[in-house]
């Protein structure tokens, strides 16, 4: 049997074989004809799986399958009508969470004051959905505009509206039109908390959300000082009532001219909400909001560095289609550029852990969320629970934050928990997990190993690596399947897993 010790050194060499062969993370598309260990290379140049590594937490053999019947045109237009897409399962799943998307009056009800109850069952929710829900690619989406418009979970005073944010907010206009995105968020008490808005009177405007809305929500840096303040000055009403929901109080506004990035105003009158409400709209429509927008979902879905003549091209389907963000998506997903950027992203380890329990075939335990708690602790430990970032400028995505040796060890011993079932121990598991994986047992070690890797990962592991694997069991590539693989096959299932060709996304 094999120790947790050697197998994760073993892990960390194969890593640095991968590195130190010219697995460049992030970089331009892989070139028509790819080195042996380059990204395209290592994932086997699958189109199919390469869009489903992208659109889904996680390509499985039943995804692939319909992926390939359907194509990629007619996959892309049943994944951007989710409520067709049958997800009673995942649903009856979610019951047991009653407080993850609850009204803000729900969880006064449920709960004592500044309880972090809710924002727990919010967190294992987003878990549950990325993992068993078949609206795949509405969860990813959903996951990016929760990452772009953040409000981090758990924050101050948000202990009650934070679920009915994600609820109301993100999830309800996540395939709509970003600009009543923006306007929604604008006028929800947990946005209005967390970035002090509702703080903000006409004696003592607030400028925290006016500079968060223009520098993380819409057009990025390029605004003066200026126009923080007249946006301050502007935004001024948009409030929380005592009872805790949303209310415009002009009798906090402030009025007189403004002047903010093209938005001119006399904003003569004390009840501004029209105003205010204008002025999103106008930040929304912007150019410079169109390209940083398009540039941040190149940055999630392409490549680290995204391409420059894609993000032009994205920017103007934005703008042409009055910000509504599904034709951005179908433009984006069916791109040569995207077609060209197989391997050239790394999955986060919230990504890592949801694709580990779909590709192992892992369930959801028949009661209780003993298990999702459990795989939420993880992801806290590993800097990447759901919301719990806290900083307003949400998760970053791009390879260099995510590569350090704590987090590879972490991901490693994670990979080791789940193919054993030694933890969580209360998820449900194939009564055989390698002929789950591999129906048709090979002959020799190495031909098991690359059916393990072309199963999990979607292409067999350089030879190097394979040889590497099965040095820990003590077998070569040639040697032949004996009653030992029994024994072996959990710690080689989670060796092919720490391989650096799953940590692509």
């Amino acid at each position: 049997m094999m120790t947790t010790t050697r197998r994760t050194l073993l892990a960390g060499t194969a890593a640095a074989a991968a590195v130190t062969s010219g697995i460049v993370i992030g970089a331009a598309p892989a070139p028509a004809a790819p080195a042996a260990t380059s990204p395209a290379a290592l994932l086997g140049g699958d189109p199919i799986a390469h869009l489903l590594r992208r659109a889904t937490f996680g390509a499985i053999p039943r995804s692939l399958a319909e992926a390939r019947k359907l194509g990629v045109t007619a996959w892309l237009d049943r994944q951007l009508d989710p409520q067709r897409i049958d997800d009673t399962a995942c649903a009856a799943l979610l019951k047991r969470l009653p407080l993850a998307h609850a009204t803000p009056a729900a969880v006064r009800a449920a709960l004592p004051d500044h309880s972090y109850e809710g924002f727990g069952q919010l967190g294992r929710a987003v878990i549950a959905r990325a993992a068993w829900s078949e609206r795949q690619l509405f969860e990813v989406v959903a996951g990016f505009w929760a990452n772009h418009l953040h409000v981090a979970a758990p924050s101050s005073g948000v202990w009650d509206t934070r679920g009915d944010y994600d609820a109301q907010v993100i999830r309800k206009h996540a395939f709509g039109r970003f600009a009543d995105m923006l306007a929604a968020s604008a006028r929800h008490p947990a946005m209005l908390t967390y970035l002090d808005q509702r703080f903000s009177t006409k004696a003592h405007p607030n400028e925290n959300y006016a500079r968060e809305l223009m520098e993380l929500h819409t057009t990025g840096l390029g605004y003066d000082e200026s126009d923080v303040q007249d946006a301050a000055r502007l935004l001024t009403g948009l409030t929380v009532s005592n009872a805790g929901g949303y209310v415009y109080d002009a009798a906090k506004h402030a009025t007189g001219p403004v002047d903010i990035l093209g938005f001119r105003h006399p904003n003569a009158a004390a009840d501004g909400e029209r105003t205010a409400l204008a002025f999103l709209d106008h930040l929304a429509k912007l150019p410079a909001t169109a390209e940083r927008l398009a540039r941040k979902l190149c940055a999630r879905f392409v490549a680290d560095e995204p391409p420059a003549a894609l993000v032009t091209r994205l920017a103007k389907v934005y703008l042409d289609h009055d910000t509504a963000i599904v034709p951005v998506l179908r433009a984006l997903f069916t791109s040569a550029e995207f077609a060209a950027a197989i391997g050239q992203k790394v999955r986060t380890p919230f990504e890592d852990l949801v694709a580990t329990v779909r590709t192992l075939g892992l369930t959801p335990e028949a009661s209780g969320v003993k298990a999702l708690d459990a795989l939420y602790n993880v992801l806290v430990a590993a800097g990447n629970a759901p919301f719990r970032w806290a900083p307003p400028n949400g998760f970053p995505d791009v390879a260099a934050i995510w590569a350090s040796p704590s987090v590879f060890l972490m991901r490693c011993n994670l990979h080791l928990n789940l193919a054993t079932g030694w933890y969580p121990k209360q998820l449900g598991r194939p009564a055989d997990l390698l002929t789950s994986l591999v129906p048709a047992m090979p002959a020799t070690f190495g031909a098991v190993v690359d059916a393990l890797a072309t199963r999990l990962i979607g292409a067999p592991l350089p030879a190097a690596h394979t040889a590497a694997v099965l040095s820990v069991a003590g077998k070569s590539p040639t040697s032949g399947v004996d009653k030992s693989l029994a024994g072996h096959a959990p710690y080689l299932i989670a060796l092919v897993l720490d391989a650096p060709s799953f940590q692509l996304r």
